[in-house]
């Protein structure tokens, strides 16, 4: 599956969506438009959902490489917080 994605740094055009792990080692969906993303249990999941919304269009979707993190502008952090007090709470 991943290798129909291409590494963010291979693609000439900028794609909409970026799917990999934030510092958390979740994966998130990151939509360069800022109308869609979020974190997903899976690579499968995320990238599911990448190419749904890009209405199956391959240059719409790439995969960042390996070791870069790719964050959600502070919903990550949110997410954590939100876990935490649900979690000893």
């Amino acid at each position: 599956m991943g290798s129909r994605y291409p590494l963010t740094n291979t693609q000439s055009a900028t794609p909409r969506f970026t799917v990999g792990c934030d510092h958390h080692g979740w994966w998130v969906v990151h939509d360069r438009l800022g109308r869609v993303g979020g974190l997903f249990a899976s690579e499968a999941a995320a990238l599911h959902f990448a190419d749904e919304e890009s209405n199956h269009d391959v240059c719409a979707v790439c995969r960042a490489p390996a070791g870069k993190c790719v964050e959600l502008d502070g919903i990550t952090a949110v997410a954590v917080r939100t876990t935490s007090l649900r979690r000893y709470a």
